[in-house]
């Protein structure tokens, strides 16, 4: 059974392992570690004050994440936000219980926006969360981009 859980520092290197693959091999992004230091500093990141980051975990498995960025105002950044390959789908819902996850304490800490940003090339991506309620945006409309990441062309959001 797949569970959902904070982060635990000793998932560190396993959080890194699963995402760049999914970014540099499946879907040609040109990023790395050094782009997305954040990774290796997820608690004094994400996990200090009212953000959070948490991981789905088969066993001591990941397989997949999703972080909130409490980025003032009671605004949040949804980041981080991957699933296994073989890990995605309707058979297991772990993006959806990530998602849930994510927005249930996001509206128990008193937020009241997400903005995310994705790749054009994560077509998927943009479906589940239209599917979900976000509204695409222009980056001009966004609040900040405290939580945008160097690929980001594509901009949601959702009020809570």
């Amino acid at each position: 059974m797949i569970e959902i859980r904070p982060f635990n520092p000793a998932h560190t290197n396993d959080v890194i392992a699963m995402i760049l693959p999914i970014q540099q091999v499946e879907f040609s992004l040109p990023v790395t570690i050094e782009h997305q230091p954040d990774l290796l500093k997820i608690p004094e990141v994400y996990q200090d004050g009212r953000g959070n980051f948490w991981t789905a975990l088969d066993g001591d498995k990941v397989v997949g994440t999703i972080a909130l960025l409490d980025t003032g105002n009671n605004i949040g950044g949804l980041k981080k936000m991957f699933v296994r390959k073989n890990y995605r789908g309707p058979e297991h819902h772990i993006a959806r219980r990530l998602l849930e996850t994510l927005l249930e304490w996001a509206r128990e800490k008193g937020f009241k926006d997400i903005y995310l940003g994705t790749t054009e090339v994560m077509t998927t991506a943009h479906r589940f969360y239209e599917k979900n309620g976000f509204v695409e945006v222009e980056r001009k409309d966004l609040p900040n981009e405290k939580f945008l990441a160097v690929v980001d062309k594509k901009f949601y959001h959702l009020t809570l």
